[in-house]
């Protein structure tokens, strides 16, 4: 069994993430730490897990913990790492922001398995990505690995409440969020880094804007995000690329019907749908930001970090209706 620690234990991210360990077969949670919580029941921040769990929030790690997760929030993981709350030999994955760019002190993976699950099978520390990030990625990923992102990159896209965290704002109270839509962040959103530095990843040469369009929607998980950009690519071509690419990546579905948010709702699911009109071809992709854009992927890092098999308790059913 792989012992498990969480930091940050009372948000939306780490209850996701003891949703899913605690019905994981290789996992057992030991501790989980929150300092606005710590000696209350977990039940009581996360009241979906009634009868799952008697375990309480602590304020410290238990010694033997083998892998820490870090939900605490971006700006708080560094200082963390830096501190000594996590046991020396534990392997960590930071759900926050702030290991996701390369740099020379960084020696943290980019935890996008699509991308690097070799390097994810033998790290140490993994940066998980953004669910923005990686819902775009994977619509863009086979057609930089064959050098086709060879104009400028347009992406309108759609996220729900949760991925605004738990923490009450004016844009995510309910009678400002319920049958509304709004714009934020245009052009400047920053999982744009993130994702330019994946795209360069695989077509070194990249320099082509990516025009992107983030979009708040009335509704509580799921993103949806449409990418296009034009190409001499057939549709037929751009299939054949996209399925060739994901053929041993077991969460990545193509589907040769338009695709929805609540396909893919409470899983780890990515599914993605192509078409062409005329000179532009369209991407479409819907994850779930908490799973896939989150707490999910970071069960698949932890997976193949400790050599157990991908999919391991992430065999989730959507909620479709």
């Amino acid at each position: 069994m792989v012992k498990v620690g969480i930091i940050g234990g009372a948000g939306y991210t780490a209850g996701e993430l003891l949703r899913i360990l605690l019905n994981h077969p290789e996992a057992e949670v030991l501790s989980v730490m929150s300092g606005s919580h710590a000696g209350e029941l977990i039940t009581k921040a996360h009241p979906d897990l009634e009868g799952e769990t008697d375990l309480r929030f602590s304020e410290a790690l238990e010694p033997e913990t083998e892998v820490v997760f870090l939900c605490s929030g971006h700006g708080k993981s560094k200082a963390i790492v830096d501190g000594d709350l996590i046991p020396k030999n534990a392997r960590i994955i930071d759900l926050s922001a702030d290991y996701r760019l390369k740099s020379d002190d960084n020696n943290f993976v980019y935890g996008l398995p699509e991308l690097n699950r070799l390097e994810i099978m033998e790290a140490d520390y993994i940066a998980n990505p953004g669910c923005f990030a990686t819902c775009i990625q994977l619509s863009l990923l086979p057609l930089a690995s064959v050098g086709m992102l060879t104009n400028e990159v347009h992406v309108s896209a759609i996220t729900g409440s949760t991925g605004a965290g738990q923490n009450p704002s004016s844009t995510t109270h309910f009678s400002w969020r319920s049958n509304n839509a709004s714009v934020y962040k245009a052009f400047t959103h920053q999982h744009l880094y993130e994702i330019k530095q994946s795209i360069r990843q695989l077509q070194p040469e990249f320099e082509h804007p990516v025009q992107f369009i983030p979009m708040r929607g009335a509704f509580t998980r799921g993103i949806l995000a449409a990418c296009y950009l034009k190409t001499a690519m057939t549709e037929a071509e751009a299939i054949k690329l996209y399925e060739s690419y994901y053929s041993t990546h077991p969460f990545v579905h193509i589907s040769r019907n338009a695709v929805d948010v609540k396909q893919v709702t409470n899983t780890n699911k990515v599914i993605l749908h192509i078409q062409k009109e005329k000179d532009q071809l369209l991407i479409t992709g819907v994850i779930d930001n908490l799973t896939k854009g989150a707490s999910g992927q970071a069960v698949q890092n932890m997976n193949l970090m400790f050599g157990l098999d991908e999919t391991m308790g992430l065999n989730l059913k959507p909620s479709a209706f």
